[in-house]
């Protein structure tokens, strides 16, 4: 069966970037495709530090809970990061955690190569545009293929518990998560 990865990089454990991953994850579902929804909440994601271990060893050598993240991307059809927007970015560790998977990918078997998805940023005020670009960055450069919908994949929300007041930004994850998994579907044919 396929299977999409969804990648939250918020602390809180009760977030709306969970919130907003939960929804896509269930329109994703509701179009056949199985997926799982991964946290970093807990995590301590360390920076690439460039020492090109991964393509002796297959896998990042920093232990810090990403290799099973890696893992099991290597076994995945599509890929959904969502990041909340802290003083106008992504957070640090959804960024290294990105960096890191890359690199891993690049520099052995390329699993991300052909994978299907795009990103997500959900923010209170502003910031979304710039995350959303930022995270764009690892698509392309691994050789995998952005899925859009009918606007970017961004949603306002303030307070925990607030992302789906944010009608227009739900409905377009909504519609992403669709075409996501109708792409992946496709390329399994």
């Amino acid at each position: 069966m396929v299977k999409v990865i969804l990648l939250s990089g918020s602390p809180r454990k009760n977030s709306n970037t969970m919130t907003v991953l939960e929804e896509c994850a269930k329109y994703i579902e509701k179009e056949g495709v199985e997926t799982e929804i991964i946290s970093l909440r807990g995590k301590d994601i360390k920076s690439c530090i460039g020492c090109l271990k991964c393509t002796e060893t297959e896998n990042c050598v920093l232990n810090d809970g990403l290799e099973e993240v890696i893992d099991k991307l290597r076994e995945a059809d599509g890929f959904i990061p969502a990041a909340p927007v802290y003083f106008g970015t992504a957070r640090g560790d959804m960024m290294s955690a990105l960096q890191r998977i890359g690199k891993v990918s690049r520099g052995n078997d390329k699993f991300l190569n052909g994978m299907v998805g795009g990103p997500i940023a959900v923010a209170r005020r502003g910031g979304q545009s710039l995350t959303l670009q930022e995270m764009t960055m690892f698509f392309p450069i691994n050789g995998m293929i952005v899925v859009g919908a009918n606007y970017w994949n961004i949603v306002f929300a303030g307070p925990e518990g607030t992302a789906l007041e944010d009608s227009e930004g739900i409905a377009n994850i909504r519609l992403f998560g669709e075409n996501v998994a109708n792409v992946v579907k496709k390329l399994n044919e």
